[in-house]
């Protein structure tokens, strides 16, 4: 026989926000701290330059999957590639959207510019893969 209880199971709904501080990050060395839009920015950079469930430190829903495009078409890579990355940014809670991509080919490779909407306003950025 089991004890019966009068507490009911809660549901804690915790959401986590970003933060706008982090390192701030030259070509060098770490030089200080950064904030909001700058902060921002290197989060992009970060995000987009981490392939997914590669690093065990990062959590699942952290980084991209551009591994899954190497040996495809133009026509697939432009769709899926917009995708990957509205999927990977739209994770941070500070981007709102992401608009605007524009791709460039050459070769195997894929240059990929586009706008973040964020809370911040727009941050326009580019990413570069290999096909």
């Amino acid at each position: 026989m089991l004890p019966s209880s009068k507490l009911y199971d809660m549901e804690i709904d915790a959401t986590e926000t970003e933060t706008s501080k982090t390192y701030k990050l030259t070509t060098k060395k770490i030089q200080g701290t950064t904030s909001d839009i700058e902060a921002l920015k290197q989060a992009i950079y970060k995000i987009l330059d981490t392939e997914k469930y590669d690093y065990p430190i990062y959590s699942f829903n952290y980084g991209i999957e551009f591994n899954k495009l190497i040996g495809q078409d133009m026509t697939y890579v432009r769709i899926e590639m917009k995708r990957l990355i509205r999927e990977a940014l739209l994770q941070d809670d500070r981007i709102t959207d992401v608009v605007n991509f524009n791709f460039t080919f050459e070769g195997d490779e894929v240059l990929c510019e586009f706008d973040a909407v964020t809370i911040y306003g727009m941050i326009t950025a580019s990413k570069g893969v290999s096909i």
